[in-house]
């Protein structure tokens, strides 16, 4: 007879797309989850699927046996672990799914292994919508055995879950993912707006581009997005460039140039700067209708990070 599931009372802070999703995935599973966000309206979703809202992240660790974080940056997840750490118990863990900068998380880890705390890092590769429905894929960074006492918890997230080595390289590879699935995205909105002055059908290329060899799987959650011009968030935009940014920071460091991606930068810009930094991160396609009439519309891009 198999053993009965291992159920936890889980903390997660952080309850905008993402996290809502992880919850949910979290619930759905049986483990209780208590909640903080400071927007009221997040916890009050919580609250009314089922989970239990604190107004206080440090009232979180005294209800729980393990934290996760789904935060928009590094800054805020250092903010929020200095806000709880006076709190925090030795032997506890703290999953970060934020996708964050790779050196400020192996610090903080360090730091937390000094009052006895474990860091995991686990990226999340997938739209929140994607992980509603069970689809994500985990890239974790951390010690082997704090992931093996975990892996019932990630498992109710995600069943794909890949342990790339140690802290920080979950988020690494979550960069060189999302590099490559941005610049899928920016292609596809390109050929598009392309085929939109040619005068072309776009439900029509949308369902030859998806038929030949330069088929990508981002045509299946972002055509569609794209051609009605419907970009309720699945994935903000402004999160995408905040990631670029950060590939570029740690392609700066290493040495190493990224062309493609100081264009998609500039791009996403263009984006943010006519107000589509809450959209879906398919609203990258309405750059175009802003790029100055030249030739040279996104060549000086190499600016400061």
């Amino acid at each position: 007879m198999n053993a009965p599931a291992q159920k936890n009372n889980v903390g997660l802070i952080g309850l905008g797309l993402l996290g809502t999703a992880l919850a949910e995935r979290l619930m759905s599973a049986g483990h209780g989850v208590f909640g903080h966000d400071l927007c009221a309206d997040a916890r009050s979703r919580l609250r009314s699927a089922g989970g239990k809202d604190l107004s206080h992240a440090q009232d979180i660790p005294a209800a729980v046996d393990v934290i996760v974080l789904s935060l928009p940056d590094s800054n805020s997840v250092q903010h929020v672990v200095q806000t709880i750490t006076p709190w925090l118990r030795d032997g506890m863990t703290i999953i970060d799914t934020t996708t964050g900068d790779p050196e400020v998380t192996r610090e903080l880890a360090a730091t937390m292994a000094r009052i006895g705390v474990h860091l995991l890092d686990v990226s999340v590769l997938g739209s929140s919508q994607v992980t509603r429905d069970g689809g994500a894929v985990l890239l974790v960074g951390g010690e082997a055995n704090v992931l093996s006492r975990w892996m019932h918890l990630l498992e109710a997230i995600s069943p794909a879950i890949h342990h790339i080595g140690t802290v920080g390289t979950g988020q690494q590879m979550k960069l060189v993912a999302n590099l490559v699935l941005g610049l899928n995205r920016a292609a596809l909105a390109e050929g598009l707006h392309f085929a939109k002055t040619c005068g072309l059908d776009l439900h029509v290329v949308s369902e030859v581009l998806k038929a030949g060899a330069s088929y990508s799987r981002i045509m299946d959650a972002k055509a569609a997005k794209m051609v009605q011009e419907s970009f309720e968030p699945q994935a903000k935009l402004n999160q995408h460039l905040k990631d670029v940014r950060l590939i570029l920071q740690q392609a700066d460091a290493a040495g190493t140039q990224l062309p493609l991606s100081k264009t998609h930068r500039r791009l996403l810009e263009v984006a943010v700067e006519q107000g589509c930094g809450d959209m879906d991160n398919s609203a990258v396609i309405l750059a175009w209708d802003h790029l100055p009439q030249s030739s040279s519309a996104v060549h000086n891009t190499d600016v400061t990070t």
